[in-house]
């Protein structure tokens, strides 16, 4: 049985939103099952991928996207060459239109508005990658606007009671994974953890094994990581005050945790030189 695992979402640095490149762009590529929180976007610009979605596959050709609902398992398979940009975005953006406790649901199915979302998602992706004056305000615009067009013609409002039912399940970690993401500095152990959510540590760590297919400890390590790994890159900061920021007891601890396996999935981080264009490659 295929382990599903949790991905960790960060937004890049300078948008309310996380842009990139499909790692899989080369082909003979495999993402395995996992989830997440945010509501997610494959569009595919050239190629095509072959997209599982609740154990449903769909053919993803040149022009079409699908949107990942919040918590729904998916895989992809990219057996060739593609360009496709990846959009993740954070489920709170969308609270004002939820149909239920946490929880708002977007078709699958083509609609009449595809070609109209796929350009705004191309331009979008073209002013980041050039990132003339004012490059920022004019992604956001777009994006609004593309958040204005998924909340109104692609929310689904009747949603199946066994969907509500899955959905309720994850979202019952969810709501802990984020409190981690905001608290990720502090000493929190799992039992500090537990208490604060009415848990018990033994019952919060089989919460974690069975939906997030992650220790407690090492998601939380994974946190910490992904956030270090930023401030040494975009920083002038030493190890040894990274790793003090961002919980590491010292940057010895910090220093290991690159080495660690772990089968959470970190998104990676787009680059500001990469442009829609088949010449060029994300890093």
């Amino acid at each position: 049985m295929t382990e599903i695992q949790h991905e960790l979402i960060m937004p890049n640095k300078d948008l309310p939103f996380k842009m990139f490149l499909f790692e899989g762009r080369d082909g003979n590529y495999i993402r395995e099952k996992h989830w997440h929180r945010s509501i997610e976007i494959f569009a595919v610009f050239q190629g095509t991928l072959e997209f599982y979605l609740n154990d449903q596959e769909y053919l993803l050709e040149c022009g079409d996207f699908i949107i990942v609902n919040s918590n729904e398992v998916h895989s992809i398979h990219a057996p060739k060459e593609n360009m496709t940009v990846v959009l993740q975005m954070a489920l709170n953006m969308f609270e004002k239109y939820y149909t239920g406790d946490q929880f708002i649901c977007f078709a699958h199915a083509p609609q009449a508005q595809d070609e109209q979302l796929m350009e705004m998602i191309c331009e979008m992706y073209m002013a980041y990658s050039d990132k003339h004056c004012g490059y920022d305000l004019k992604i956001q615009s777009l994006f609004y606007d593309m958040l204005y067009l998924m909340v109104t013609r692609y929310r689904e409002i009747n949603v199946h009671p066994d969907i509500l039912h899955q959905h309720k399940q994850l979202t019952k970690l969810s709501v802990i994974t984020d409190y981690m993401k905001e608290h990720y500095k502090d000493e929190l152990s799992l039992a500090r953890l537990a208490e604060i959510f009415g848990y018990s540590p033994s019952y919060l760590s089989r919460m974690f094994q069975k939906y997030a297919g992650i220790n407690y400890k090492d998601y939380l390590q994974a946190i910490r990581t992904e956030h270090g790994y930023r401030q040494l890159i975009e920083t002038k900061m030493t190890i040894s005050d990274i790793s003090m920021e961002n919980g590491f007891p010292n940057n010895k601890a910090f220093s290991k945790a690159d080495s660690s396996s772990s089968p959470i999935i970190m998104t990676p981080c787009i680059s500001s030189k990469i442009a829609l264009h088949p010449d060029n490659e994300a890093t």
